[in-house]
């Protein structure tokens, strides 16, 4: 029996609050994945997207994305296990997965730039970079997140009294790698079908 503090539903507090705030947070991206889409298409000058996306690479760091959510998993499952050297490693891997993402980010954005598409260009390059940026802002929080909470085992350790810690962060983690898919097909993919 969890030793949390439980809903009429059986879920502990603090993962249904979670679940609450993800919820406002599906609304925020959904508002920003609408104003991409409305955008699409109106821009009067270049570069366009096709002239700038790398949609290999861009496969490449939604790969390393979604291999981090399977390490968090392994995190969640370690923790419920009572194995903190485990679960420590895992929630390693993730953080060092979301770093690579963000490289991967960073590089696409500086190479945009250097093609000319910056967040004042066009609408395009507007809805882009506030869409993707505000992503990205979130997998940086999201890996300073995991990084403090790896930091704090240390101290308090990763048992599964504290599993919970670890399965909110997982939440959010996954949360994060599923705003990612959608982003993906709609920018990148659904823009190679025009």
């Amino acid at each position: 029996m969890s030793s949390h503090p439980v809903t009429n539903t059986g879920v502990p507090n603090r993962k249904l609050a979670f679940w609450v705030f993800i919820a406002s947070e599906a609304i925020f991206f959904a508002a920003l994945i609408g104003v991409y889409v409305s955008y699409a298409g109106l821009s009067l000058n270049g570069p366009y997207p096709l002239d700038v996306f790398n949609i290999p690479l861009t496969s490449a760091s939604t790969f390393v994305l979604l291999m981090s959510s399977l390490t968090m998993v392994l995190a969640v499952s370690s923790a419920e296990r009572d194995d903190a050297a485990g679960a420590r490693r895992w929630l390693l891997g993730t953080a060092l997965l979301g770093l690579a993402f963000l490289g991967f980010q960073v590089y696409e954005f500086t190479h945009f730039v250097a093609e000319g598409l910056t967040l004042g260009t066009n609408l395009f390059g507007s809805a882009f970079y506030t869409l993707t940026g505000f992503h990205g802002a979130h997998v940086a929080g999201g890996v300073l997140w995991l990084l403090g909470l790896l930091g704090h085992s240390f101290k308090s350790g990763l048992t599964r009294e504290r599993a919970l810690d670890v399965e909110v962060a997982g939440l959010y983690w996954h949360f994060v790698d599923v705003v990612w898919i959608v982003i993906f097909t709609v920018v990148y993919l659904l823009e190679l079908a025009h």
